[in-house]
């Protein structure tokens, strides 16, 4: 496929970040709105397919982070517009531009897909980290915060699944 991030054309605003600066973070957030997408359909996954004896509390845990990822979603994507950007929101385009690996269908009991998702809230942390510090440098302190407030939580949800895989 076809990259959909690219030079898009933006809408006026009147927020007093320069048009350079706003194509970069544009950018920078359709693929983080891609990989938030990704991650919550992936937690959804194992939401829907886990079994084993830590079921009940696995399916309610996956389900709570799922509905944090959506928030995350309008957050991410509503930055975009604010900007003056188009955000590239559609599962098609998500699944295009995800910078996490594919789920393992093969994942059923509960630790099967509590380190695959752990893999993959780490490596979509270490994406938000660099996006704090990249929104940062271009100027845009908005950004960073948004950015850093959803660091925290994928952190914590990160130590919740590790927690699970320590014997």
């Amino acid at each position: 496929m076809v990259s959909t991030i690219s030079k898009q054309k933006l809408y006026p605003t009147r927020i007093d970040l320069a048009e350079e600066v706003r194509t970069k973070v544009i950018d920078l957030l359709n693929q983080s709105l891609a990989a938030t997408l990704d991650l919550k359909t992936q937690t959804k996954q194992a939401h829907w397919n886990v079994k084993g004896t830590d079921f009940y509390q696995l399916h309610e845990l996956f389900d709570e982070m799922a509905g944090e990822l959506e928030e995350y979603v309008d957050m991410v994507a509503e930055r975009v517009t604010a900007l003056g950007g188009t955000a590239l929101g559609t599962a098609r385009m998500a699944a295009c531009e995800s910078i996490l690996p594919e789920y393992p269908l093969d994942a059923v009991g509960g630790m099967e897909h509590v380190t695959a998702l752990a893999e993959r809230y780490s490596a979509y942390g270490k994406h938000v980290r660099e996006a704090i510090d990249t929104t940062d440098d271009l100027g845009d302190a908005d950004t960073a915060d948004l950015y850093t407030e959803i660091s925290r939580t994928i952190d914590k949800r990160l130590w919740f699944l590790e927690a699970h895989l320590v014997e």
